[in-house]
């Protein structure tokens, strides 16, 4: 079944080809609006602007303008759940499993993220779906953040490249994108309460840059606002991120919809730019009313909020209830795009003396760890996805081995899957450990180095999992968990070709594991065909093309928040806002979250690095990293060679215009990501070292070479002003930076701004 964009929405489209902002596509219906609104009684307007379930909202029934309906998540459309996010059970509402956040931005790769975007929005369509919560785009800014896995990258330009992509793509398929979490959201400790205390230029050349790129260039239908305080001001009822910032200086023309329970207010979201209460009424209900009848509330406010309500509903095709989960959702064309995002993402960290690809001589693997066969799709607090099927790492290597080469498997350690209530009377998982730092078991590591020594290579899994990196809370430290550094060392003395591949969603500390292993990828929680991909690469068919999308500190304490005291403070942990209201499941009790709102701590998190996120700040300070934000190795090399500029010096308007050579060395094909950062020379404004502007994933038949052109707009290049409250540009020199990472420039150049 081919479901289409009405026609309305696919007139809009061809405004594209003009210069009006992508927001003006939800406005050609606003005299039809004006119709509908004017027929409206209050009660009725109010009704729209609060849950009617836990995954809907009210449409205009009077007027046969059906519910607005919603569905997690970044990575594909979440199973039906009811109240308590239980799951109904359903056959008909498995999706496809699209690799996660970190996974798709070490692709570096836009393409890939109108791939992944596009195949959300064609499935959420068949599933019924209006909006999709997603994407997640706050930036990384601790490598302990418990949505890691769902956020983009630590750098701004990255986050906003890839936004776009999935933000279009998904809007394409004619399903409405709700960015995620409008704004400063980069920690899931306290997130119900913490206030994040930043300056302006830090919040616009950082934190907001991925949501206005997601609003302006791709023209996002929605936004979600974040549980936590910007400034001393939830952001559901922000008034300078959502009135001033959002809808005054982008130009937003959607709505607006609160986080699952965290609305604060009637009089704050009424008037300081909330649309939706997600979920229940108590203060977008009658609370709101009375407010409107009290004329505390004009009227006129309730209407733009149902105009921008509309203005989406009506852009979007209503999938009619009995059309909706008839087919299954999960096609093989968003299949093959997972595999081919999966290909693009594992990243090659450490390759000492060519132990990848695996030799064609290898004729038994041994497979190491749990890792290799514990599913991804769901788990921990945040969003899953009820996948037809997941590829495990083991299963990749054992069809791609085939006859040919024995694969044999040994648990290694065991996992810890936190300390959740099971059903009275159930016998204990011999595999499971009882702490997360719980030292390496005895029998299980005999058994592994028995299989590693009788192997001619040794694969070892390792990582975290989706209880360890989880929304609602983040991780204590980033250590490999339940004994793995000293498997990994045994497993090394036993054999030397040892092959250790991370799955997890964050960075981990590897000062053991480098030590250990001379080959380490990153393989990610990596999607319904994330074996398949990563047997593909381990055995030598396709070359490894990732790209960090953060940095690997040497430690936790070297990154900036930690290092300036920022995270974690001293303020008491209450439990999470979201899993208390509505993941009885895990609390194991009642319902418990309105009544303990004005229990919970007011913490304050202090952005004072500022700028000086992730590389900016290991670059800008000298701090030593284990592997650099960019880094990624191939089984190919690549030569850089005859950087030009277009010009020597640019004014405001103009545009870098950047070229050079970039050459195949190897013998078979392979991606390079080539990266353009520019250094600021002699300026007055303080600056990180460098910062990237430019970027392109470029393919290359073995031993050829391409001329590649990248263009950095000078306006990029611009500061916010705090004093004029505006952006400017500074009068200086620009040295030109390419290279294959954030720690391997290749070629530098000068011009003028």
């Amino acid at each position: 079944m081919k479901i289409k964009i009405l026609a309305g929405m696919a007139a809009l489209l061809c405004l594209s080809c003009s210069q009006k902002s992508p927001q003006d596509l939800l406005m050609v219906n606003e005299k039809k609006i004006d119709r509908i609104i004017a027929k409206m009684t209050l009660e009725e307007k109010v009704e729209m602007l609060h849950s009617k379930t836990i995954m809907s909202s009210e449409g205009v029934p009077s007027q046969g303008i059906q519910d607005i309906k919603y569905a997690d998540g970044p990575f594909g459309v979440r199973e039906e759940v009811g109240d308590g996010f239980r799951p109904k059970g359903w056959t008909t509402d498995s999706a496809t499993y699209f690799p996660t956040g970190s996974a798709l931005a070490a692709t570096w790769s836009k393409e890939m993220a109108y791939l992944c975007g596009n195949g959300i929005g064609e499935e959420a369509r068949l599933r019924g779906k209006d909006v999709m919560l997603g994407p997640a785009i706050n930036i990384q800014r601790l490598p302990v953040g418990g949505r890691s896995y769902e956020y983009l990258s630590e750098d701004p330009l990255l986050a906003s490249v890839l936004a776009v992509g999935y933000v279009s793509g998904m809007q394409d398929a004619g399903t409405a994108a709700c960015v995620k979490h409008f704004a400063v959201n980069n920690q899931e400790t306290n997130r119900g309460s913490v206030d994040a205390q930043i300056d302006e230029r830090t919040l616009r050349e950082i934190y907001l840059k991925p949501f206005e790129a997601a609003v302006r260039e791709a023209g996002a239908m929605s936004v979600m606002t974040a549980y936590n305080k910007v400034n001393g001001d939830y952001c559901s009822e922000n008034e300078h991120l959502n009135n001033e910032i959002l809808r005054g200086e982008w130009g937003f023309k959607g709505f607006t919809v609160s986080d699952w329970g965290g609305t604060h207010s009637t009089m704050g979201a009424a008037l300081h730019g909330l649309d939706v209460q997600m979920t229940g009424s108590s203060y977008l209900g009658p609370a709101l009313i009375d407010s409107v009848r009290a004329g505390k509330v004009p009227e006129w406010v309730v209407d733009d909020k149902v105009r921008e309500l509309l203005r989406v509903r009506l852009a979007l095709e209503p999938i009619p209830e009995d059309v909706a989960n008839t087919v299954l959702a999960s096609r093989p064309e968003s299949r093959e795009s997972a595999l081919e995002i999966a290909r693009r993402s594992v990243v090659l960290l450490k390759n000492d003396g060519g132990v990848l690809p695996l030799p064609k001589t290898v004729r038994k693997i041994a497979v190491i760890g749990q890792n290799a066969v514990l599913k991804t799709q769901s788990g921990g607090v945040g969003a899953g996805v009820k996948s037809p099927y997941e590829v495990t790492p083991l299963q990749g290597i054992q069809r791609r081995a085939g006859d040919a080469i024995e694969v044999v498997y040994a648990p290694g350690y065991k996992n810890f899957g936190g300390r959740r209530r099971g059903p009275a009377g159930a016998p204990a998982d011999p595999l499971a450990a009882a702490a997360i730092d719980e030292p390496a078991d005895p029998a299980l590591l005999a058994e592994a180095v028995a299989a590693a020594k009788d192997a001619d290579v040794v694969i070892f899994f390792c990582g975290t999992n989706k209880t360890i990196e989880s929304e609602g809370s983040d991780r204590q430290d980033i250590k490999l968990p339940t004994g793995q550094e000293e498997v990994a060392a045994a497993l090394r003395a036993a054999n030397p070709n040892l092959v250790s591949v991370i799955i997890s969603g964050g960075p981990c500390d590897l000062q053991e594991l480098v030590k250990s292993s001379p080959a380490i990828l990153q393989g990610w929680w990596n999607g319904i065909e994330g074996g398949t991909a990563l047997a593909e690469i381990l055995f030598g068919d396709i070359a490894p093309s990732g790209k960090l999308p953060f940095t690997f500190p040497v430690k936790l304490e070297d990154s900036p928040a930690y290092a300036m005291g920022n995270f974690p403070n001293a303020d008491p942990t209450a439990g999470d806002l979201f899993t208390e209201q509505y993941r009885r499941d895990i609390t194991g009790g009642a319902q418990q979250g309105g009544d303990r709102r004005a229990q919970r701590p007011s913490p304050v998190s202090k952005y004072t690095e500022g700028m000086l996120v992730g590389y900016r700040w290991y670059d800008t300070k000298d701090v030593p990293v284990m592997y650099a934000f960019g880094h990624g190795l191939s089984y190919v090399g690549f030569d850089y060679a005859d950087l030009r500029t277009d010009k020597s010096s640019y004014k405001a308007k103009d545009v870098i215009k950047v070229s050079f050579d970039l050459k195949n060395t190897g013998a078979m094909q392979a991606d390079e990501v080539a990266q353009v950062y520019v250094r600021r020379i002699g300026t007055k404004v303080e600056w990180p070292l460098k910062e990237l502007k430019a970027f392109d994933r470029v393919t290359l038949d073995a031993g050829a070479t391409t001329r590649v052109s990248l263009e950095i707009p000078v306006s990029s290049l611009c500061y916010w002003d705090v004093r004029s409250d505006k952006w400017k540009l500074e009068d200086s020199d620009i040295e030109i930076l390419v290279g294959s990472a954030s720690d391997d420039i290749r070629l530098s150049a000068k011009v003028h701004i």
